[in-house]
């Protein structure tokens, strides 16, 4: 199995920027689809970005569309996040995600992954 690791997360000011790193080790990345998925204070955890197990097909939140990039390093095996003109509303813990699939294919869905990381915390000032 995967074991998954975030880092990058930090206190930022809005319209600022960061990038989160998911490592991975046990297994390669290209073994499996990614995502990336947060969770605010009271709230469910939700979808925000996802890469396929090619890395050829990624898909994201409406609410992060334009703002947020998913990518990954295939030879660092590393899941990257990288965030843009982030907003308040953005504060959460992100959890970085692995699904084991044959198909190159995305998914916004949760219950769909297999291994999750401890989550990194990002706070965004107003």
């Amino acid at each position: 199995q995967v074991q998954l690791v975030e880092s990058g997360g930090g206190l930022v000011q809005a319209g600022g920027s960061l990038r989160l790193s998911c490592a991975a080790s046990g297994r390669t990345l290209s073994q499996y689809a990614m995502g990336w998925f947060r969770q605010a204070p009271g709230k469910e955890r939700e979808f925000v970005a996802a890469i396929s197990r090619s890395g050829g097909s990624t898909s994201s939140a409406e609410a992060v569309k334009g703002r947020f990039t998913i990518s990954r390093d295939i030879a660092k095996n590393t899941l990257y996040l990288q965030m843009n003109s982030l907003k308040p509303e953005d504060t959460a813990v992100y959890y970085c995600a692995a699904r084991r699939t044959y198909w190159s294919t995305t998914s916004s869905q949760e219950e769909e992954y297999d291994y999750w990381g401890q989550g990194t915390q990002v706070t965004v000032s107003s």
